[in-house]
């Protein structure tokens, strides 16, 4: 690897290039012990004691074949999991900055490894350190005698910044600043979901969904893998994974509805008895330079749960990137909620930049949070500069502690349903671990007539602000409503993949009243069926009407599309990129909740699909997705064999 082209063109890099164990000798690796360890720790800013996040890390090594990819959280984590025993050298590229560390790291271990570095400095540093321990016993818990450990050379301000800890279980560990490796607490909380049970086609032949274009499940449970926990089983929800990729969907023909309607059929990976059926929406691209002007209120979460490193300075640079894609026909207005709810900005063009900057600049943590009324304040301000031709949104960002004030439930799914009538939308951002409210941010967006969307880093802030805004901001379609009628001589059964929470009653397909989700400029919405065919079955006969229903934005009377559902035999190798890579996820979020439905799913099988199907790949996101994989795998694993 050529670190000096890696400087060039990256502002941070974590470089990790893996040799093999021995200075001469080839590794003979058939006889390898299993690849059941790994390395994790957390890079800082030595100047000022800061994580440094979206540094990218690469693992290299020949035993892996090519080379693995991950990056910093916005906690400074890096995470790699199940590697082989060797001998590693750590390479972090901060600036003009450069240090390495090389280390062995043994069967069945976790190594952590914390590097404090300041990018300011032209400095290049390395630092070998010669002791790991190296067990045979997966599930004996120990670490390394820490008399011992100070004694290790690595590093010049401290010896405690590389400690080994044998078998990678997840625990509440936390390093000298208190961040968590754990990736939650009891406190975070999620809703209850119950799976789709499978349906008698002959007892129940349609099936209906208010659609759901949320992606905050993915973000969300990427943290916990990044920080080497497996997420609760209710905080994965398989339609938001489904719904984080772009898909290559065809446009909508000019003048028709504002989507097209994709549908595909082909063998089910985990169970060899059903076929597989693949919905795709795709909604009409508006290109940044068409938006309509932007009346924006931003209602910051203050209160003294946003004080941690991966909350309030987070999330004041990802309002700050959305803040320089405005223009002078764009307004902002800030409003900000702890024990009270005050204005710290009025509205203000989007071209006085530096206003609102600094107005982002001021804000501090502190105090208990009282979301219902800043959520009041920010309406009646949207309202006061409430434009019918530009896009009128609230964007509320919070770890959703909301525990004083109008806190329960009820009250709040009420404020929110009689605001979203004034045509002002609701947009929800999440942050931050250990007391999310993930239940309540994904009810708020959903009642607002918005989206809900997990910020874990300033990259996948980049992702939802500024390279999805469209979809993001301005919706082309509102109380989009799916439902598929199968034929009963077709089909004997069905089963619907994630919306659990957004599943409706039959009748509710055509009345108008029943709110349903929303669709944005450039959104895909993905929906997957898992079918038993009956033995009367024919080819290439009709298996289901598809019916989608949508109201335009500013409208009160649905629109109705209807699609034919075909089975025309398709092979699962035969089948597209899309449909492989759709059916990966899904098998992904089966396993993460340990589905009683996911037959004979497996991670190698996900990755197999993953790996074979990732087409074109704008912002490199189907390759993260293979090695989350890699990581649920391994965590995956320990949790089998945890005493």
């Amino acid at each position: 690897m050529h670190h000096s082209h890696m400087l060039l063109s990256l502002s941070l890099m974590l470089s990790i290039t893996c040799v093999a164990a021995g200075a001469s000798e080839p590794v003979a690796l058939a006889q390898a012990p299993k690849a059941s360890s790994s390395i994790a720790g957390i890079v800082r800013d030595s100047s000022d004691d800061q994580p440094i996040d979206q540094a990218l890390v690469v693992l290299e090594c020949v035993c892996l074949g090519a080379p693995l990819e991950t990056l910093t959280n916005a906690r400074g984590i890096y995470t790699f999991s199940g590697l082989s025993p060797g001998r590693y050298s750590i390479t972090v590229f901060a600036g003009r900055a450069q240090e390495t560390k090389i280390v062995a790291l043994g069967g069945a271990s976790k190594l952590r490894g914390n590097f404090a570095i300041n990018p300011g400095s032209a400095t290049i540093t390395t630092i070998v350190v010669e002791a790991t321990p190296v067990v045979s016993h997966a599930s004996t818990m120990m670490t390394v005698d820490m008399e011992r450990a100070k004694k290790l050379p690595v590093g010049s301000d401290t010896s405690r910044d590389f400690t080994a800890v044998v078998d990678l279980v997840p625990t509440a560990s936390r390093d000298a600043a208190g961040i968590s490796f754990a990736g939650t607490s009891a406190r975070e909380s999620y809703a209850k979901i119950r799976e789709n049970r499978v349906e008698s086609a002959a007892k129940a032949k349609r099936s209906t969904f208010s659609i759901d274009v949320d992606t905050a499940s993915y973000s969300n449970v990427r943290r916990f893998l990044r920080d080497g926990a497996l997420p609760p089983s209710d905080a994965v929800r398989i339609e938001e994974l489904l719904n984080y990729f772009s898909y290559d969907y065809p446009a909508p023909r000019p003048g028709a509805d504002p989507f097209s309607i994709t549908t595909e059929i082909a063998d089910c990976p985990w169970n060899s008895k059903a076929r597989l059926l693949h919905i795709g929406l795709r909604a009409q691209d508006i290109p940044t330079a068409q938006l309509p002007p932007r009346n924006l209120v931003f209602l910051i979460d203050v209160s003294g749960s946003m004080n941690s490193p991966d909350k309030l300075p987070l999330l004041r640079r990802a309002m700050k990137l959305l803040v320089s894609t405005l223009g002078a026909q764009d307004h902002v207005s800030i409003v900000v909620y702890a024990g009270a709810s005050g204005v710290v900005l009025a509205p203000t063009s989007g071209a006085d930049q530096a206003t609102i900057m600094a107005a982002l600049d001021r804000l501090e943590a502190g105090g208990s949070t009282n979301g219902g009324a800043g959520i009041e304040r920010a309406y009646a301000l949207a309202r006061q500069q409430f434009d019918g031709q530009a896009i009128n949104r609230v964007i509320l960002a919070t770890d959703g502690d909301f525990n004083v004030g109008t806190t329960d439930i009820a009250s709040l799914q009420s404020l929110i349903e009689h605001e979203r009538e004034s045509g002002v939308f609701l947009s929800v951002l999440g942050f931050g671990a250990g007391n999310l409210n993930d239940a309540t941010m994904e009810m708020l967006a959903n009642k607002g007539n918005g989206n809900y969307a997990y910020i874990d880093s300033i990259a996948e802030a980049r992702k939802v602000l500024v390279d999805e805004a469209g979809a993001t901001l301005v919706t082309v379609a509102k109380d989009v409503k799916i439902q598929v009628e199968f034929d009963p001589k077709q089909v004997a059964s069905y089963r619907l993949i994630g919306y659990e929470n957004r599943v409706l009653a039959a009748k509710d397909f055509n009345d108008d009243r029943k709110d349903a989700g929303e669709v944005g400029a450039g959104h895909s919405v993905t929906a997957l069926y898992e079918l038993v065919l009956t033995k009367r079955a024919k080819p290439k006969q009709p298996l289901a009407e598809l019916r989608v229903r949508y109201k335009p934005p500013n409208g009160s009377t649905s629109k109705l599309s209807r699609a034919p559902v075909v089975d025309t035999k398709t092979t699962l190798k035969a089948s597209s990129n899309d449909f492989r890579f759709a059916a990966a996820v899904a098998e992904y979020g089966m396993l993460l909740r340990k589905s009683s439905k996911r037959g004979t799913a497996s991670w190698t099988q996900a990755k197999a699909l993953a790996a074979g199907a990732i087409g074109r790949d704008p912002g490199n996101h189907r390759r993260e997705f293979i090695e989350l994989l890699t990581h649920a795998e391994a965590l995956s694993s320990r949790t089998r064999r945890r005493p």
